[in-house]
């Protein structure tokens, strides 16, 4: 007998996925890799094929029957890839994840050890990035940023997050430089020391200004871009560093950075940002994903100063 189930053509079916996704025809098209004209020939197609409107072209988004539609469509097109994934890796899940670089190699890869043995189940691919993850064409199952405060981020439609932690940040330096620069008894010595950044000096002005100090501008002594090599420049006593726990477990222990502040009393560590996971709706109950945000989240609280009894944080 024939098939005579009602199956659209796949290419128009995978352009409605990536729009229904991305919530873009552009932002479709980068993810299939394809151009964006194609993208909505593919779309007007599976319309016609349908008999149904599933583009709200007013408002920009997909109209009743598309929501309800791709979220089925969706949910089967994400099993058929994750049965393809088992039938390449034998039925290993795998998982891609991308990280900040300065929280993956100070602290996350020492502890995937200890996830492994608990989850030897699930294989697990880590990359130490500064992009932020473009999920639909990244083939990336998660993603660890850090989101400072008071920046503004560009909302990711579908993609879901779990905040992992919020450690105090407190500005360090070597011993060496310490004792070269002489008495930083209060907040506002720093400013004619040399900062060391990452980027820009959002986070000295951020930190400073939780602190009370104004400082309506500063241009940073040196811009590394990285963490570790912000770290990596006060270790060899070039300057002062804002850094917290989880870039500074060794540092700390081993003597090689010491907290700023005067003899009485070492400058407040203060949150300023939080390391935040992020994963796409579709896949936030996935039990591989599951166990790594529940893995994720315990392990951070209990990392942290007074950690141990924080409930997950989700949105």
């Amino acid at each position: 007998m024939a098939d005579r189930r009602p199956f659209p053509p796949f290419g128009p079916l995978r352009a409605f996925d990536a729009f229904g996704r991305t919530r873009g025809i552009r932002r479709a098209a980068e993810w299939l890799r394809i151009d964006h004209a194609v993208v909505s020939r593919h779309l007007r197609a599976l319309e016609k094929w349908a008999g149904v409107p599933l583009l709200d072209r007013a408002g920009g988004g997909l109209t009743e029957a598309g929501r309800i539609y791709h979220d089925r469509i969706a949910s089967a097109l994400d099993e058929i890839a994750r049965a393809t994934e088992a039938l390449r890796a034998g039925d290993l899940p795998q998982l891609s994840v991308w990280c900040v670089p300065g929280f993956a190699f100070h602290w996350l890869v020492r502890r995937l050890g200890n996830f492994r043995t608990e989850f030897p189940d699930i294989d697990l691919l880590l990359r130490p990035t500064d992009a932020r993850a473009r999920f639909w064409s990244d083939g990336v199952d998660a993603d660890i940023r850090y989101q400072l405060d008071g920046r503004p981020h560009e909302p990711q439609p579908g993609i879901r997050q779990a905040e992992l932690a919020r450690p105090p940040v407190f500005p360090v330096a070597s011993p060496e430089f310490l004792r070269r620069a002489g008495p930083i008894r209060t907040v506002g010595d720093l400013l004619s020391q040399p900062l060391l950044a990452e980027e820009d000096s959002h986070e000295w002005l951020t930190w400073l200004a939780r602190q009370g100090v104004a400082a309506p501008s500063m241009i940073p002594a040196a811009r590394l871009w990285h963490a570790h090599l912000v770290l990596a420049s006060a270790r060899e006593g070039q300057g002062v560093a804002l850094a917290n726990p989880f870039l500074l477990e060794d540092d700390l222990r081993n003597g090689t950075l010491v907290r700023v502040g005067s003899p009485e009393a070492l400058f407040d560590g203060i949150a300023i940002g939080a390391y935040t996971l992020f994963i796409p709706e579709n896949s936030w109950e996935r039990p591989a994903l599951m166990r790594l945000r529940s893995w994720l989240i315990h392990v951070a609280d209990a990392f942290q100063p007074g950690g141990g009894a924080q409930a997950a944080r989700a949105s």
